[in-house]
């Protein structure tokens, strides 16, 4: 955010310490996702380097990729990352993947936007198969796996770490459903239209397991609850506005191959109207407010079957310093209830 005063590196050294104290108050798990080209959002292009260093400095919290964009990646490489990460975490990695929405990076990397899904398709075939002895078949890139050849190293999790996509458009939610993957949604669409879509991934889901549903939400926690909302309004105002501008080249017009992104065109009218901390609220896409403010709107998100309440806290904004007395004030009163109700 403009004016924190905080260079990359002194950002980098700080969220590892939060992610490590996460993990000492016992929370479940900590995730990063991978962005390129959008100083204004996110400073966030290699995230299995970060989760490979904290891997060392925690013990429990499950380490998530959240997402990979598959079509930016040759599916061998992607293969190995997971692999060796979930080797240097002993096993904690959680994998989320995704087809990427910025057209800056679809044409930086050489890849096309139209041919996305299946590109993912393909890369989901080499990510399965490559913790097992299935043949793998490289039919959309270019080059060819040798006859015999194996992927190394192997993960421990077998055959692959649980996998996740990120969610947007109704289609991805019944892909989703069909492919047997966890579905991480936010916050690019009001709440409302998140439990909608929610409602369909359940009634398509066949998988043996149960479904794996995470939502993102902006979210500050501390015992002063009009303190939290001070500070939250400008932070929040700031988040969501930067990430309606990475996400604007897709809302306004129409790729093929992302139609559905259209419909998340109401998120647009909050921009109108500076994203205002309390239409966010009402949006379901932040929650703030004292440890009985922010149970009660974690009720809606628990009730429509939200497994996964993905905690931006402080939305990498707000000085480390409040962003480690939310943990902590989480830790202490919010986690002990929801564990207990």
């Amino acid at each position: 955010m403009p004016g924190s005063g905080r260079n990359e590196a002194r950002t980098y050294a700080e969220a590892a310490d939060e992610i490590e104290l996460a993990d000492q108050l016992g929370f479940h798990g900590v995730w990063l996702t991978e962005h390129h080209l959008m100083p204004g959002y996110s400073h966030s292009s290699k995230p299995e380097l970060v989760l490979a260093a904290v891997a060392r400095r925690t013990s429990r919290l499950r380490l998530g990729l959240g997402v990979i964009p598959l079509p930016y990646h040759h599916p061998v490489h992607v293969a190995e990352r997971i692999a060796t990460l979930d080797l240097l975490c002993d096993g904690r990695l959680e994998v989320g993947v995704g087809r990427g929405f910025s057209p800056q990076e679809f044409a930086m990397f050489g890849a096309e936007m139209t041919a996305s899904r299946a590109l993912v398709d393909e890369s989901l075939a080499v990510i399965r198969a490559a913790g097992t002895d299935q043949a793998i078949a490289l039919a959309g890139r270019s080059g060819v796996f040798p006859d015999g050849a194996r992927i190394v190293p192997q993960p421990i999790q077998r055959p692959h770490p649980p996998l996740w996509t990120a969610a947007v458009s109704p289609d991805t939610y019944a892909w989703a459903a069909r492919e047997g993957l966890g579905v991480l949604a936010g916050p690019f669409k009001p709440w409302f239209m998140v439990a909608s879509d929610l409602g369909r991934y359940r009634d398509a889901w066949r998988d043996r397991q149960p479904v794996r549903i995470g939502m993102t939400v902006g979210m500050l926690c501390l015992d002063d609850g009009a303190r939290a909302r001070r500070l939250a309004g400008p932070a929040f105002r700031w988040f969501y506005g930067e990430l309606l501008k990475v996400a604007a080249p897709v809302l306004e017009r129409l790729v093929p191959g992302y139609e559905g992104m259209r419909e998340s065109g109401r998120y647009r009218r909050l921009a109108r109207f500076g994203a205002h901390p309390r239409l966010l609220d009402l949006a379901g896409l932040t929650v703030v407010g004292t440890p009985a403010e922010c149970l009660a709107k974690i009720s809606r998100y628990r009730e429509a079957g939200v497994t996964h309440l993905l905690c931006a806290v402080g939305a990498g904004v707000l000085p480390t310093e409040v962003v480690r007395e939310s943990l902590t004030c989480i830790a202490r009163t919010v986690i002990p209830a929801l564990a207990s109700s």
